[in-house]
């Protein structure tokens, strides 16, 4: 029998509706907006096409079987997307939910678009695990899908609500999460499973909040006050990136860089801290920074911007948090950063500051080797433009860590505050002559201590290294900006040849 015209309305209407009102109204009173006011926000206005919008029509109670997918555009790019609707069994996955997601991650590898992923789930229905959990396209062919699109296209996560249990991979799988604060969580197992497991009693929000996962974690990369603002980081994200590994970034109409004086902002003293994030905003097109992870592992800035608008890709060693030292987290954030940029082809620009890598007891159990050997693969293995400019100072292996001149950069440019050594002056002149200088007369101990410290500099004078092709040149503050345009503009077109390999095998 055919399906009569009235029939199919009802049906679009309650797949349309969601859940009950009352679920509806729940989610309000959080701030929570609908998931289909989300994906209104986000896109272009009429350009939602929407796929399985009848998944489980026969049901009860499963509007769309709970997740809306299809696919719109953001600023006139096609995009593919999947957002979880919390007001039907509070977003939880069925088979066909799982079936959507996978069906539209594989659409946006297939037409090579970015993959925009609007979490607000409870994770998997438990009662349907058979159904969903363990087979060839059950949940776990959604991670091997991501696994495979990564690198290939660009996929962003804004999480509204709880991302649970293992539904919280789709997150840690995605290049950038931005989270709502006091709605927004990730965790494997709910506060009640892990006091029973583990006996600790804890909270939500104590062990996969928003804050969590944005400062601590370094899962999550924006926290955002508003659903709004989530929605603002993703496509403000996009806005930086190709639609996929094989085209350019998009390029805006080039701005002026604002009007700061960078020479100002560095102090000789290394002992003097200056915000990189000041630098970088002086240097590049005017509001074109765009942070990531700004409240993780600070010591190290890390985001886009672009320099006469074309993007780029930078990190900045921060002395305004921890001295600018490299640790475990800010490895790891420079290596994912810079495995981001080198896929989508955006050319990388480091600022280096650095007094090298951690050391202690504490860091060498938390595997800092491993760490700085994995962020050393990455910067190795990124074939993209890269330059790297010694702002301060460039010390041991930190020299390394930020594209120094070993690792490929199209240049290493030295300012004239620039300093290039295994260590500092103050640190080699204890290590060389730390016995003889407890042997002088305390009263002799400064005098001699200066001498070898002016000696020590004049070694590692920034025109001798220059004399001696260590640094490709030494420019002032204010020519910077200039220089890297130029500098940018004659690498484009750049053979990436890197090795012959199938991949390397990654310290982790």
């Amino acid at each position: 029998m055919a399906l009569d015209e009235e029939a199919l309305a009802q049906a679009r209407k309650r797949a349309v509706a969601g859940g009950a009102e009352k679920y509806h109204a729940a989610n309000a009173a959080k701030g929570k907006l609908f998931a289909r006011e989300r994906i209104a926000l986000l896109v272009d206005e009429g350009s939602f096409v929407e796929d399985g919008i009848f998944a489980n029509a026969l049901a009860d109670g499963l509007p769309a079987d709970g997740v809306v997918t299809g696919t719109a555009t953001i600023d006139g790019r096609r995009v593919c997307l999947m957002a979880n609707d919390s007001t039907v069994k509070a977003g939880s996955w069925g088979a066909r939910t799982v079936e959507k997601i996978i069906r539209i991650i594989e659409r946006a590898y297939a037409t090579a678009v970015p993959m925009v992923y609007l979490v607000d789930s409870a994770g998997a229905r438990i009662t349907d695990q058979v159904d969903l959990f363990p087979g060839r396209r059950g949940a776990g062919k959604i991670f091997h899908t991501q696994v495979r699109a990564s690198g290939s296209i660009p996929q962003v996560c804004a999480l509204f609500g709880p991302s649970a249990a293992g539904g919280a991979y789709i997150p840690a799988f995605c290049d950038v999460v931005a989270m709502v604060e006091g709605n927004a969580s990730m965790y494997l197992g709910s506060d009640r499973m892990v006091e029973m497991v583990t006996g600790e009693k804890t909270t939500l929000e104590a062990m996969g909040g928003a804050r969590v996962h944005c400062t601590e974690s370094g899962v999550g990369h924006f926290l955002c006050k508003t659903e709004q603002e989530a929605l603002d980081a993703v496509r403000s994200y996009l806005s930086y990136l190709p639609s996929n590994y094989r085209e350019d970034p998009p390029a805006a109409e080039a701005r002026d860089a604002a009007t700061v004086d960078l020479g100002a902002l560095v102090p000789v003293s290394e002992r003097q801290a200056f915000d990189m994030r000041r630098y970088i905003k002086g240097l590049v097109d005017q509001g074109s920074f765009f942070e990531i992870q700004a409240l993780w592992a600070k010591e190290l800035t890390i985001g886009f911007a672009r320099l006469g608008g074309e993007v780029v890709g930078v990190l900045g060693n921060n002395s305004m948090f921890k001295g600018g030292v490299l640790f475990v987290d800010s490895a790891d954030k420079a290596t994912r950063f810079v495995q981001l940029c080198d896929a989508f082809n955006v050319p990388l620009l480091f600022l280096s500051d650095v007094p090298g890598f951690m050391v202690g007891s504490a860091v060498e159990k938390q595997g800092i080797i491993r760490h700085g050997a994995k962020m050393i693969s990455a910067v190795s293995e990124a074939t993209v433009p890269k330059i790297c400019v010694v702002v301060r100072k460039a010390y041991g292996a930190g020299l390394y860590a930020m594209a120094g001149p070993g690792f490929d950069p199209e240049a290493t440019i030295a300012l004239p505050t620039a300093k290039i050594a295994v260590m500092g002056a103050e640190a080699a002149v204890n290590a060389v002559y730390a016995n003889k200088i407890a042997a002088l007369p305390e009263a002799e101990r400064d005098a001699f201590v200066a001498e070898r410290r002016a000696e020590y500099e004049q070694d590692i004078d920034i025109l001798r290294l220059a004399g001696e092709l260590v640094v490709d040149t030494v420019v002032e503050p204010g020519d910077l900006r200039g220089e890297l345009i130029q500098r940018y503009a004659a690498a484009r077109g750049k053979d990436r040849t890197f090795s012959r390999r199938r991949h390397g095998v990654t310290p982790v």
